[in-house]
């Protein structure tokens, strides 16, 4: 049997780490949001947002500029305050 990965917190990542971290959930939004998953992507979009706004202006130079695009703007006008919750009729 493998050992087991030692998966560190959100509030652990630092540095590299957190960059790495952001981009990573960005790039897991998008997939489903291609995928046509909303709760999915929407639930990946807030954990990389709640990441993104950790990061300095240096670190969020870093993250690609497609990946910054698709979480600020982009996805602001399907997820946005403004939009219904989901699960309201």
């Amino acid at each position: 049997m493998p050992a087991k990965k030692h998966k560190k917190n959100d509030a652990d990542l630092t540095g590299r780490e957190l960059i790495k971290e952001t981009s990573r959930r960005i790039r897991l939004a998008r997939g489903h949001w291609d995928a046509h998953k909303n709760q999915a992507c929407r639930r990946e979009r807030d954990r990389a947002l709640a990441l993104y706004e950790r990061l300095s202006a240096d670190q969020r130079e870093q993250i690609p500029q497609v990946l910054r695009v698709w979480l600020r703007y982009r996805s602001e006008k399907y997820f946005g305050a403004h939009r219904t919750k989901p699960g309201k009729r």
